[in-house]
This record gives C-alpha cells, sequence and structure tokens, in this order.
C-alpha cells in the first residue's frame, strides 16, 4: 500500500474524529455552565445531585464510561444496540467533559468580586442581566486557559472511540500497520493529532487575545 492509498484509506477516520471533536465541543460547552450553575444552586439536593455526577465523570477512565454507555442499554434493558454505537460515543465524551467544562466555569465565577454583583444590583440590573453582561464576559477572559488545555485534550482523547471499534483514525492507523505491517499508519495518525491541536491552539489564543480589553 502507497503512502497516497494509506492517507486516502484514513482520510475517513480523520472525518469521524473531527465529528467525534466538533459534536462534543457543541454539546459539552453550553452543558458544562449549565452544570456549573446548578452546582451553585440555592437547593442541597440539586447540589448533591450535581456533585455526585461531576465526581463520577472525573473519578471514572472515560474509555470506561464509553463501554457503559453503549453496554448499559443491552445489559440492563435488553434493547438492541446495533446503531447505538456513535451516539453513545458522543453521549459519553459529552457528558465526561461538561462536567470538566463546569468545573473550570464555576472556578471563573467564584473569583469575581462579590462587589461587582453589589455593584450591578445598585445599578438596578436583574440578576440575569448581571450574569450575561457582566460576570461571563470576565469569566470567559479568565477560563481561556484552562478550557484551552481541555480542548486539547479532547482532541487527543477522541482515539478512546476504538474502545467501541469505532473507525477513527487512531482505529484505521492500527489496523491498517497491522495488515501492512508498516509503522507509517502511526506517523500519519501522529501527524494528524499535531497539527488538529496547533491549529486549536492557534483558534484559542487569538480568541484569548481578541479579549484583551477586559483587563
Amino acid at each position: 500500500m502507497t503512502f497516497a492509498t494509506m492517507l486516502s484509506t484514513m482520510a475517513e477516520g480523520m472525518w469521524k474524529t473531527f465529528l467525534i471533536f466538533s459534536l462534543t465541543l457543541v454539546g459539552s460547552l453550553p452543558l458544562g455552565m449549565i452544570v456549573a450553575l446548578l452546582r451553585k444552586s440555592k437547593f442541597k439536593v440539586v447540589r448533591g445531585i450535581i456533585s455526585g455526577y461531576i465526581s463520577i465523570m472525573r473519578g471514572t477512565p472515560l474509555m470506561l464510561q464509553l463501554l457503559v454507555w453503549y453496554f448499559g442499554p443491552y445489559y440492563l434493558f435488553g434493547l438492541n444496540i446495533g446503531g447505538w454505537r456513535f451516539p453513545a460515543i458522543i453521549l459519553g465524551f459529552v457528558l465526561n467533559y461538561a462536567a470538566y467544562f463546569a468545573e473550570i466555569y464555576r472556578g471563573g465565577i467564584e473569583s469575581i468580586p462579590v462587589g461587582q454583583y453589589e455593584a450591578a444590583e445598585v445599578l438596578g440590573y436583574t440578576k440575569t442581566q448581571t450574569f450575561m453582561r457582566i460576570i461571563l464576559p470576565q469569566v470567559i477572559k479568565i477560563i481561556m486557559p484552562s478550557v484551552t488545555n481541555e480542548v486539547i485534550t479532547l482532541v487527543k482523547d477522541t482515539s478512546l472511540a476504538f474502545t467501541l471499534a469505532y473507525q477513527e483514525v487512531f482505529s484505521l492507523a492500527k489496523q491498517i500497520a497491522a495488515s501492512q505491517t508498516s509503522f507509517m499508519p502511526f506517523v500519519i495518525a501522529g501527524v494528524f493529532y499535531f497539527v488538529a491541536n496547533y491549529i486549536v491552539e492557534i483558534v484559542m489564543n487569538r480568541i484569548e487575545k481578541s479579549m484583551d480589553y477586559y483587563k
């Protein structure tokens, strides 16, 4: 198998990896904010449930969570999981990363001085207006480095989809390397992850610089 053929064969896997990455971000970033706000709820029961969820997601391996989400419906309810592989992967990634983003958001929110909330109240802002117009812009600026680190980790973690035999770039690299007894597929996969993370770093750095006016 030539290099061009190898690259062409792995292109579909690269697209599937990008799909996992994109859908995870789209789902976990807003969900993480919801979880962070619920984590600060006035209701003790809600705080307890959310704290338990975060602890489980952060305290167990993502690989194990993917296996649970995929095989759980079959073992628990006897459901057919034939077409459940990709949804299980996205669900597992989104719920896992939402827990991490939630803690990042919470740290950013709690770093804002209480005086800003009080000043907004004096000015007649509602709680929602205070959060959306005053608190959230500052929080986003504060948490950008931490969010960048998580996004970079996500690029690499997409390889864990191989656990459920999903044909992303890492799985294809392993298969082609085994069938062709060649190390080149791993090199191609490594370059793909490196370039993807390099692009993520550039994009996130530009976003962070665009927020310098919050200093």
